[in-house]
């Protein structure tokens, strides 16, 4: 049984009149339910899938601003739905997981998650995690702008108002995960940043331990913007240290 503490004044106090919809994708029907409610107390509404497919189903028919994603489901698991999701969408996925295998999130987090949670969980980090990544989808990717404001870099080109990333006459939409962090490197063109600024600055809390969240990222990044993965022109690494976005671009 998954235990939780709950926190009522957390839940009244951070809706800030948000209208969004998210989907919970998890066989625990009772945990389903359990967090329904607490989002619903923060103005968002929810619906619920048991199984992958019937999760797949609801994202092709509606538009959803998170999915919550357990990895181990019956029949279809976590990683292949994700898979799935990604196929149609960019929409932030926060992944569930009675797992504690690093490699288990690495997995998740290369093959497109925004997040992860271990259970046990506790919901006011669960609420914390919900409402942190719909803000960044929506505030981030909606919010008004009378001027292009972009990022340009030899072949490269970030488009801070679409969030879209443009590589020589392409154009490719990244997570938004993987937008925040390379524009954090980006504006800080040169500059060495340690896994714990990266962290703290994009996820937007205490930096706890190395859980190789940052190395996931990263490394999907560099797959989907370097002309060489292997030999990135981009992101630097300075192994021991952190990353840094080139100079010479």
């Amino acid at each position: 049984m998954i235990i939780f503490r709950y926190n009522r004044s957390l839940i009244n106090d951070g809706g800030h009149g948000m209208q969004n919809n998210i989907l919970i994708i998890d066989d625990d029907i009772e945990l389903c339910q359990l967090l329904k409610k607490c989002v619903e107390k923060e103005s968002l509404t929810a619906d619920l899938a048991h199984t992958g497919t019937d999760g797949l189903n609801r994202i092709a028919q509606d538009n959803y601003h998170l999915i919550v994603l357990d990895v181990m489901l019956p029949g279809m698991d976590g990683f292949q739905v994700l898979q799935k999701i990604r196929e149609m969408s960019a929409v932030p996925v926060l992944m569930l997981t009675a797992k504690i295998a690093s490699a288990d999130k690495v997995n998740g987090l290369r093959s497109g998650a925004d997040d992860y949670l271990t259970k046990p969980f506790d919901v006011e980090e669960f609420i914390a995690r919900v409402l942190s990544l719909i803000r960044r989808y929506t505030i981030l990717n909606n919010g008004p702008s009378e001027e292009p404001n972009q990022l340009s870099f030899q072949n490269l080109t970030i488009d801070l108002d679409t969030r879209i990333v443009h590589i020589g006459d392409g154009q490719i939409e990244l997570h938004p995960k993987e937008f925040d962090i390379l524009c954090y490197l980006a504006k800080n063109q040169g500059r060495i940043l340690t896994k714990q600024q990266i962290y703290e600055e994009i996820w937007q809390e205490q930096y706890a331990y190395d859980d190789n969240n940052i190395m996931g990222y990263i490394s999907k990044l560099r797959k989907q913007i370097e002309p060489d993965p292997n030999n990135p022109t981009y992101i630097q690494t300075l192994k021991g240290v952190g990353y840094r976005f080139s100079r010479e671009v």
